[in-house]
């Protein structure tokens, strides 16, 4: 306490400005009929400290100076209450809402999800562990907007609006999850959802606070790991889980305890499953078949299939097994003004990669895995291991005009190991610092915050199979967002400037190749760059580069309250991107796709590469948003209007040369069995546009019918499609509560994708019937739910356009998921 009184006085001393001392402010929170609410959640605009109302609505919190109160309870519209610091007590009201309203913490703001610029989807409590998979993607694909990757269920990241991989950030409290999922589609993230409080998706740019890497939008996993409320007793949960058609087990607990302002945190996850099972599917009869036939769908398999094979079917997809554990520590001191805290994670895990194919290397098929030993003698599986370090500081100074400052930092050792027949293949390693520096303030009208943002990542590949070199990423950037209110309108204003810098080391595929670049850069304006020219055999692998850019990235938008529980929001952003790693410098085979990678640096001429990097540009994203919203009454909406116009927007397009291990690089004028295709990096302006809609209505008290979906087109300037864009959704989700227990029957239809690249083949529709039931009950004297999920009842064959093995990997039948939660 001495020593947070030094803190105090120096800080206060610094701003000129002088602490009172702290008084006693009680209040009541009520409904609409004056009925007290409990466990309403009340806290004190810039200060660490929440508490909770009783079960008359009573609430006591220290106030010592004019303030805001920050009321908010699930089900009911958030209310502010401005307070003095003489008041004593304050009534507060909160009217019902027809839409889930919850408290965004990746929008920096303290905003919920109704009064955001950019539309967002939070999925939280129980809700969210019902739906909790082993992956993000997974999780949250069936949210309007969002898709998921699908590399099988244990390798599936989020696609939001079309756009995954690099520009789309995955972060954990707000800072990087710094794993190797943005790499390729086989690589898992490392965030579990059951170990949440809540998952935040942000569609759009959101790059003003997270930075490049998410243009195309942001899903923040938060969790306690790190408690920031004081924790007064021991409390915790605990889940167990079983999935039929996988035979997967799921244990989760969470502990937390606490004591005079010092808490404590634990959480741990152990998920332990096998190969999933399918409706019977014919299978691609060749596994180094040329990417547009390995595209095409399996009833045009039965039609065209040639004399020399048999169609063969499987109601399984091999090596898609799960072998899970992780674990969080984490405490904190949480006082009237400083919250400190700490925590630290681990992962370990080991899952199987489908359809993992050794095009070029003397290794031989195997095709029967009975047991998780034969996986891991036979197939080619990921060995995942992560330790992660959060640390928090925020000080709440409460001055005239500087609310509070806050630091977080994060430290990541990562590592993603691929063991062939027992034996360590190719290594990716990703070591990442990270640090925020915020200062929330008000100056006048205006409310904002001021930051800086720092970010270094080590990453490196090494083996046969690594198809990127090592480099290390820098970034440096500040970064404003300011809002301000004029009657019933909100405007929100940000800008963002980062400074990214590329440095690869340039080591090389084939150890008997040596290189000597020069490079010379001139950085004194954005990214100039004065390169050699290089002119190398393909099997010569990688080229030592240095890339500096600066990111600018601005944004304008504003929401109108023009009825009460009715808003419009409008937002109008543009960003800018560098490219990274794989996008940029990648030469090698890329074994989870079967195709040979070239990055953007890279031409073709003839059997040669030329390295020529000196005219990449930005990508640079305008996205217009609108979104119209109903939040009260019986009948309420959410309907996302979007269009994203892109300049030089990298992608994967196919070329005209094959690879093979014996010939190498070639044109594709004759076939040989063993080629693969050849894929380079280029930049091309893009539209994607769109909307996405969530509708619901309350029949009466027990019974309440949603009707959810989405739809995007996603074209070249040429007016060719963007390869694997996710098929539109169309849904409806029917509740019934009574009493104890909740039913939900959810029918989701996929319809055909038949907008599709060049090189890609129609993906036929599919419908997914879903039932879950959860009942809610007591035992002694604690609070438990027992839970049933029945996915895709009917046992429908459904194949996920965005997915690079679609044909391998169609999506699991029927499952009964069977689990028991308790809280205490």
């Amino acid at each position: 306490m001495f020593k947070q009184s030094l803190i105090a006085s120096a800080l206060f001393s610094l701003l000129g400005t002088s602490q009172a001392y702290a008084g006693q402010l009680t209040g009541k929170v009520v409904d609409a009929n004056n009925q007290p609410l409990s466990n309403a959640t009340v806290h004190l605009h810039g200060k660490s400290k929440t508490v909770k109302s009783d079960k008359n609505g009573q609430f006591t919190i220290e106030v010592d100076s004019d303030a805001q109160l920050h009321i908010t309870k699930p089900n009911y519209l958030d209310n502010r209450v401005n307070i003095t610091e003489q008041q004593g007590f304050v009534r507060v009201q909160l009217e019902p809402t027809s839409v889930e309203s919850i408290v965004v913490y990746s929008s920096a703001l303290h905003k919920n999800s109704m009064e955001m610029t950019s539309p967002v989807s939070v999925l939280s409590g129980d809700e969210l562990k019902n739906r909790a998979k082993p992956t993000l993607g997974e999780t949250l694909k069936g949210q309007p907007g969002i898709n998921a990757s699908y590399f099988g269920p244990v390798s599936s990241s989020p696609i939001i609006r079309g756009l995954d991989g690099p520009r789309v950030k995955i972060t954990q409290n707000g800072l990087d999850s710094s794993d190797a999922s943005r790499v390729g589609p086989d690589h898992a993230n490392t965030n579990d959802s059951l170990a949440a409080q809540q998952i935040e998706v942000l569609r759009g740019p959101a790059t003003l606070l997270y930075g490049s890497g998410a243009i195309g939008g942001v899903v923040n996993v938060v969790d306690n790991r790190i408690p920031t409320d004081v924790i007064d007793s021991l409390q915790g949960a605990a889940d167990y889980s079983h999935d039929t058609n996988s035979n997967t087990n799921t244990f989760a607990v969470l502990l937390e305890s606490g004591f005079d302002g010092f808490n404590f945190h634990f959480d741990g996850v152990k998920r332990k499953g096998g190969d999933y099972e399918t409706p019977n599917f014919a299978q691609p009869h060749d596994d180094h078949e040329s990417h547009d036939e390995h595209e095409h769908e399996h009833e045009h398999e039965h039609e065209h299939e040639s004399e020399s094979h048999e169609v063969e079917y499987a109601n399984k997809v091999d090596n898609t097994f799960i072998d899970s554990e992780q674990f969080n520590f984490g405490t904190s001191y949480v006082g009237d003004h400083l919250t400190l805290g700490l925590s630290y994670g681990r992962i370990d895990t080991d899952y199987g990669i489908p359809a993992h194919s050794h095009v070029g290397h003397d290794h031989e098929a195997h095709d029967d895995h009975e047991s998780e030993e034969t996986h891991a003698e036979e197939s080619v599986f990921a060995r995942v291991k992560q330790d992660r370090w959060q640390g928090l500081i925020n000080y709440a100074v409460h001055s005239d005009w500087l609310e509070s400052i806050g630091l977080r930092v994060g430290y990541t050792d990562y590592e993603h190991a691929e063991i062939e027949h027992g034996n360590i293949g190719t290594v990716f390693e990703n070591d990442t610092t990270e640090l925020r520096l915020t200062a929330e303030h008000r100056l006048g009208e205006w409310h904002g915050t001021v930051g800086y943002h720092f970010s270094d990542s080590d990453y490196s590949a090494n083996g046969e199979e690594a198809f990127t070199p090592s480099t290390q990423t820098k970034t440096h950037a500040f970064y404003i967002l300011e809002e301000r209110r004029f009657g019933d309108f909100t405007l929100e204003l940000g800008a963002r400037v980062e400074d990214y810098q590329l440095s690869s080391k340039g080591d090389s595929l084939e150890d008997d190749h040596d290189h000597d670049h020069d490079h010379d850069h001139d950085h004194d304006h954005d990214h100039d760059h004065d390169h050699d020219h290089h002119d190398t055999e393909i099997e010569t692998g990688f080229i030592a580069y240095d890339l500096d850019m600066t990111n600018l990235s601005v944004s304008v938008g504003g929401v109108y309250d023009y009825t009460a529980g009715s808003n419009v929001a409008v937002s109008l952003s543009r960003s800018e991107r560098a490219p990274l790693t794989a996008e940029l410098l990648s030469n090698g085979i890329h074994i989870a796709t079967s195709t040979y990678e070239l990055g953007l640096g890279y031409e073709l001429e003839g059997d040669h590469l030329h390295f020529e990097p000196q005219d990449i540009e930005q990508e640079t994203s305008t996205n217009l948003d609108v979104s119209f919203r109903k939040f009260s009454g019986d009948f309420g909406y959410t309907v996302n209007f979007f269009y994203n116009d892109i300049e030089n927007f990298y992608y994967q397009a196919l070329t005209d040369y094959i690879f093979t291990a014996e010939h190498g690089l070639e044109i594709a004028d004759h076939a040989h069995d063993d080629a693969i295709p050849v894929f380079k990096f280029e930049s091309s302006d893009a539209k994607l546009y769109g909307l996405e809609f969530d509708a619901h209505y309350k029949l009466n008290r027990f019974a309440r019918v949603k009707v959810f979906g989405d739809s995007i087109t996603a074209k070249l300037d040429n007016d060719e499609y963007l390869p694997r864009i996710p098929s539109n959704k169309l849904g409806v989700d029917y509740e019934h509560r009574y009493e104890n227990l909740t039913a939900n029957f959810t029918v989701t239809h996929y319809f055909d994708q038949d907008n599709f690249a060049r090189y890609e083949s129609e993906t036929k529709g599919y419908t997914m019937v879903d039932v879950s039931l959860n009942y809610d009950f007591e035992l002694m004297g604690n609070d438990m739910v027992g839970y049933l999920n029945l996915d895709n009842l009917t046992d429908e064959l459904g194949y996920v356009h965005s997915s690079f093995i679609k044909e391998q990997a169609p999506l699991p039948g029927r499952n009964i998921k069977l689990g028991i939660r308790g809280y205490f």
